[in-house]
């Protein structure tokens, strides 16, 4: 602590509370910060929610203006951004792209301070093989694949691939390296770890009979042989309790796994999906990061096409018209309402969006809510000489036990250079319980306050005195941040028939492939961009 800040002492408190009782009726958490001598600064940010509920009520005003384009695409984030980029790969220039937010990029948004970028959202991507074709092709396209091995697998550039150490968990009073709670763990428990394990390579192993990977990303690689497919009648929490593997450490575990990248429980989680998600790359994968996340890539692939960018267009009509489709959106900036004609439509915005704004989809209702969205709260603390911990060092991903959060990234991790006495961690919190309407009206109503004594008590457990080393706090809201593979819902048919275009429009979002990953959203957008380029 600084000299000249004063100590919390019985005197000082019994002075604070004179001077509340003399007229000063500072809140008592104010009090205690102006005893540390400085406030934590922040704010709630988030999608543009206001003005896309908006769809909610209607209303819109009849177009004041019309446009033509080839192709328009609707919502700029991986998928429409890949749309994008998929056309220009093809030589093909002549589309717009309409995005809700002030800047495009999606799950995939990101923040700079003076220190260093940070993402909101989407913050790494696992090393793609040779089978995930686009996403090769774009990281070569970038920098980060270097070329191919004899084998012919990807080479990548270490600087972008996770420094070490990657991953520690606090658990017991102390961190430890990895994120399977190994140091108390039982010796039965131990040997249900290794079962699992076992499982999981031997999936990997498979060889299916229709010669696919039996797990593949992007997911239309995978197999689809029935006894596979049986796995989505199933839940994750279902089949670990089958194989007596649904205790301790190991159930914690894929606990986490699934609110990481799902939103949900194991006994929300198809069995399929959940198994995917373990099973669908090799057990020595790992993460290609940057300091803002995946805004690394969603930059890379908007730079080319500001000109076609357009930002603060709520889309509210995507409709087919006798020689090619209509789409009127509303700019925020103006208030006004505009007519884009084209050849085709590109709509990568997720489902319960879609539905929306498409009337061909109206009659549709059971499809749209077989895709259920969990909310999700993002933090970024702005930290200045924060506390390590006890035990383990430091690392990129550092994750609570028994925590409902899912932890923190360190957005200097990949600092080339030394690393300086300040960072910015990004804390991630799934809401996988209880309905999400009623969390998502929950989230909006919560102020920052509330938000800010959640996340700094929920670290401080693992890092006591964080709060003296945090100047600002900002928490963004993502109401709809991801669709949840639900049992059932991955090949029960809804999801295939939300992917199929209607007519001149076409859909590609990773609401399609049952994922809220960058590869899902890039193949679903690549693969709605060349079918729009047929039919023009």
């Amino acid at each position: 602590m600084a000299p000249h800040q004063p100590r919390l002492t019985r005197r000082t408190l019994l002075a604070g509370g004179a001077a509340v009782a003399a007229g000063a009726f500072l809140p008592w958490r104010r009090l205690l910060e102006a005893v540390r001598g400085r406030a934590i600064q922040g704010s709630v940010l988030g999608p543009s929610h206001a003005f896309a509920h908006r769809l909610r009520t209607g209303g819109f005003p009849a177009p004041a203006r019309s446009d033509k384009t080839g192709v328009v695409i609707v919502g700029g984030g991986a998928a429409g951004l890949s749309a994008a980029w998929r056309m220009r790969k093809a030589g093909f220039e002549d589309f717009t792209l309409l995005e809700l937010d002030a800047e495009a990029g999606g799950n995939a948004r990101f923040g700079e301070s003076p220190v260093t970028a940070y993402p909101w959202g989407a913050h790494y991507l696992p090393l793609p093989d040779a089978g995930a074709e686009y996403v090769v092709d774009l990281l070569k396209e970038l920098g980060p694949v270097t070329g191919r091995d004899a084998a012919g697998r990807p080479v990548f550039d270490e600087r972008y691939v996770c420094h070490a150490p990657e991953e520690r968990l606090y658990v017991h009073g102390r961190w430890e390296e990895g994120l399977f709670p190994r140091a108390a763990a039982s010796r039965a428990e131990l040997d249900s770890w290794a079962r699992f394990s076992e499982r999981i390579a031997a999936f990997r192993r498979l060889k299916t009979r229709d010669g696919r990977p039996a797990f593949g990303v992007p997911m239309e690689r995978s197999s689809r042989d029935p006894e596979l497919l049986a796995l989505d009648r199933l839940s994750f929490a279902d089949w670990l309790a089958r194989e007596g593997l649904g205790g301790g450490p190991l159930l914690w575990y894929c606990d986490y796994a699934c609110r990481d990248d799902f939103g949900a429980r194991p006994a929300q989680t198809s069995a399929w999906a959940g198994l995917h998600y373990f099973a669908s790359r090799p057990a020595e994968a790992s993460e290609l990061t940057w300091p803002e996340g995946n805004g690394w890539l969603t930059r890379r692939l908007a730079a080319p096409i500001k000109e076609r960018l357009r930002t603060g267009a709520l889309v509210f009509r995507v409709e087919e018209v006798r020689d090619g489709v209509e789409v009127d959106w509303l700019d925020a900036a103006t208030g006004e309402a505009r007519r884009m004609s084209a050849r085709a439509a590109v709509v990568c915005v997720p489902r319960f969006a879609a539905a929306r704004i498409v009337p061909a989809l109206a009659a549709e209702a059971a499809v749209t809510a077989a895709f259920v969205c969990a909310p999700w709260m993002t933090a970024n603390l702005h930290v200045t000489d924060a506390p390590r911990g006890v035990g383990a060092e430091p690392s990129w991903d550092n994750v609570l036990h028994k925590s409902e959060s899912l932890g923190y990234v360190d957005a200097s991790h990949q600092a080339m250079g030394p690393v300086g006495r300040s960072s910015v961690w990004t804390y991630y919190r799934p809401f996988p319980d209880g309905l999400p309407a009623e969390n998502r009206a929950k989230m909006l109503a919560r102020p920052w306050e509330s938000w800010k004594d959640e996340v700094l008590t929920d670290l401080g457990h693992a890092l006591p005195g964080l709060e003296r080393s945090v100047s600002r706090l900002d928490v963004w809201l993502w109401g709809h941040g991801m669709v949840r593979p639900s049992v059932g819902f991955m090949f029960g048919g809804e999801r295939a028939l939300a992917a199929r275009p209607r007519g001149r429009i076409h859909f590609g979002h990773s609401d399609l492939s049952g994922f809220s990953l960058f590869e899902e959203a890039q193949y679903r957008g690549c693969k709605a961009a060349e079918a729009a380029l047929l039919r023009i």
